[in-house]
């Protein structure tokens, strides 16, 4: 065993070097422009910035469109990840591809999908503006809309693998005793998964927070009512580089932060 398991060791410490070289080509070119940003950022005028109302009100907005994004994905996306992780459905392949569309589709693209959805004139949007006179494009509304359209797979493939991983012998059990379908979900089914729940929510979050194309498509950029952090960094690059550094130091916090929190959770998941 120890002969294995030293074999196992010198196994992996040997080095191709001509991989060694296009590695570190490849780390250079995923590091060098955040470095950029960092050796960019007007450090002595930062906390000025930070605190100036255009950022706080992007950030605010921000926050707000993106948590309420977040909780849309949980109420809709965990039960369709049960769906597809439980349920013998006809079709379920076809399903959990379209799940998985938002993750390749180009989000100008999602964003074009959702107008000619939800528009004024689109297949649902019509009658939501002539029966009860809400129109959702270019509204607040419209940005939580985009972004749970973008984000809301994070969550359901994370949930389902959750599910797929969970031991049904609990489950079981409580049917056993008599306990009801949705009792031994909310107290069984959904408790055992809830660390894939929160890393989805987590993931789900942060990709809300960071969405661009779908939402300057489908809700546009208007100060204080549509215009979250990445739609602020584009209008910022033309007038005020500076702010622009700033608000993308903002988002490449927190997308560190979100690496950080469930680091643990996918290095056990490789190993």
């Amino acid at each position: 065993m120890i002969g294995a398991s030293a074999r196992r060791r010198a196994a992996r410490g040997r080095r191709p070097v001509i991989l060694v070289l296009p590695a570190l080509c490849a780390l250079a070119f995923l590091t060098l422009p955040l470095i950029g940003l960092l050796v960019r950022a007007p450090w002595p005028t930062l906390t000025d910035r930070l605190f100036s109302p255009e950022v706080g009100e992007a950030l605010r907005l921000s926050l707000y469109c993106a948590t309420l994004a977040t909780v849309i994905c949980l109420v809709l996306g965990i039960p369709l990840a049960w769906l597809l992780a439980r349920a013998d459905v006809p079709g379920r392949g076809v399903i959990r591809a379209l799940v998985t569309v938002p993750l390749v589709l180009p989000p100008v693209v999602g964003g074009v999908a959702l107008l000619l959805v939800f528009g004024r004139r689109g297949l649902f949007g019509q009658y939501l503006n002539d029966w009860f006179g809400v129109s959702l494009p270019f509204t607040t509304t419209g940005v939580i809309i985009a972004e749970a359209f973008v984000a809301m797979p994070f969550l359901v493939i994370s949930v389902e693998g959750a599910l797929r991983a969970a031991d049904t012998r609990f489950e079981e059990a409580a049917a056993t005793l008599g306990a009801s379908a949705w009792y031994t979900f909310r107290r069984v089914t959904l408790p055992s998964v809830l660390p894939g729940v929160i890393a989805g929510s987590v993931l789900c979050w942060a990709r809300a927070l960071g969405e661009f194309g779908a939402t300057i498509t489908f809700a546009g950029n208007f100060p204080g009512k549509t215009t979250t952090m990445p739609l602020a960094v584009y209008l910022a690059l033309e007038t005020d580089p500076d702010a622009a550094i700033v608000l993308s130091l903002v988002l490449l916090t927190v997308s560190v932060a979100v690496l950080v929190a469930l680091r643990e959770r996918w290095i056990r998941g490789a190993v």
